[in-house]
């Protein structure tokens, strides 16, 4: 299970510490459906409600998919992809198909690229949008589904699974009418929380991923998560965040030292600026790779302006380590580590930072978990979501909502012509 280091933290709060009390009472609304946006909070029932049927649905259709395609195309944006790519960067699974993102943007460059790396492979699609009409992914899909139409003809229909709206939209009504397989975006589950359900699950069972163990993982998580007490991980770290905000950290820089969890903090900065960054208020979500980032931004870290709260994950053990070997002559002065393991000199150089950057004014918060496995994913993904909650209620906002979102895409379909805008 999640746990929480307060050490580095809690000497930058005066003597009463976290609010825990306003934790609680934010809790209670999350459980009760008393707060704001209580009908997007149907991510706390997904893995009871996802098992069973849909389950093997899912890991049905996956099975076909890797077992017809060299490489899965999954197109969608934001909330629609986020999930399930840090979940297969960070679980790393072997002998499924490529996986290859697009729909992300508008880049030509970036597009031709991928066809580049798809080339003349076996493919599938897995397209994800609620409604269809968001430009970035309905454009990529219009490109791809071309290419997979003019390489397998009608046969292309078979290869095409969408994820969206169960009644109405867009992609559903292509979906119906082309008979493609069709999983459901949960009407209660914003996108960003939607990583449990079929919209993350697909992909990352696709690409190899034990999603049944993911799912009773997550399921067990939310469980512990819902307990009401201070030793709660989910409290400590929404209470100690918003603590930290009230005295002028404003911007909180995720950290790991696993190269694997970039995409992890790509979807933890969605979760956060999204559900926390409105009417005025909100912690800036940044994110940094330790140790690389160590030598570019960590001089910013130890010594810029003192706004910066930190929170670094780890995982207590490698899945697999390496140890330091003896050199003869030693020439480059290293065999005082001989014979230690990598991962217990990272958790040395971890321990280091910390202390660096405390006494430099940096507040940090530690999140561990035992492995970078699926069970440690779907503990994280359910840790940060229930704090997000709680955290945003504390803040006085609807951690569910994101009426900002839509402003640029009024601007971008007028500019370009769309009709009726």
């Amino acid at each position: 299970m999640v746990k929480v280091d307060l050490s580095g933290a809690l000497s930058f709060l005066d003597s009463t510490g976290p609010d825990y009390g306003a934790a609680g009472q934010a809790h209670r609304a999350l459980a009760e459906g008393s707060g704001k946006g209580a009908d997007f909070t149907g991510w706390l029932q997904l893995p009871r409600r996802v098992q069973g049927e849909e389950l093997k649905r899912i890991t049905a259709a996956a099975e076909r998919i890797r077992d017809t395609s060299e490489v899965l195309v999954v197109v969608g944006i934001g909330g629609s992809y986020l999930g399930a790519r840090a979940g297969i960067e960070l679980i790393k699974p072997k002998n499924g198909p490529e996986v290859i993102f697009a729909g992300t943007g508008l880049s030509p460059d970036d597009l031709n690229d991928k066809l580049e790396r798809l080339g003349d492979r076996e493919f599938s699609i897995n397209v994800v949008s609620k409604s269809g009409t968001t430009l970035e992914p309905a454009a990529a899909f219009r490109i791809f589904r071309g290419l997979l139409e003019k390489k397998y003809g009608a046969a292309a229909r078979k290869r095409i699974y969408a994820t969206t709206d169960k009644a109405r939209g867009v992609l559903k009504t292509i979906a119906d009418g082309e008979g493609y397989e069709s999983f459901v975006v949960p009407d209660d589950v914003g996108g960003r929380f939607s990583v449990l359900s079929a919209v993350g699950l697909l992909p990352l069972a696709a690409a190899g991923c034990d999603v049944r163990t993911l799912v009773g993982a997550a399921a067990e998580a939310l469980y512990e998560l819902d307990r009401r007490s201070p030793d709660n991980p989910a409290w400590q770290y929404a209470a100690t965040r918003n603590a930290l905000y009230s005295k002028g950290k404003t911007i909180e820089i995720l950290a790991s030292y696993e190269p694997s969890f970039r995409y992890m903090a790509e979807w933890w900065k969605q979760l956060y600026g999204e559900s926390e960054g409105k009417n005025g208020v909100g912690i800036y979500p940044a994110s940094v790779e330790y140790n690389a980032d160590l030598h570019s931004m960590g001089q910013y870290i130890q010594d810029g302006p003192r706004t910066l709260m930190e929170t670094v994950v780890s995982f207590e053990r490698p899945r697999r380590d390496y140890e330091m070997p003896f050199v003869m002559g030693d020439a480059d002065g290293l065999n005082y580590l001989a014979g230690r393991g990598l991962g217990e000199i990272s958790r040395v150089a971890m321990e280091a930072v910390k202390a660096a950057h405390v006494a430099g004014g940096v507040p940090n918060m530690g999140v561990s978990v035992p492995l970078r496995d699926e069970e440690g994913f779907a503990e994280l993904v359910c840790f940060f979501e229930m704090a997000c909650a709680i955290s945003g209620y504390m803040l006085g906002v609807n951690p569910f909502d994101q009426p900002g979102v839509e402003a640029y895409k009024k601007n971008m379909f007028r500019m370009l012509g769309k009709p009726g805008t």
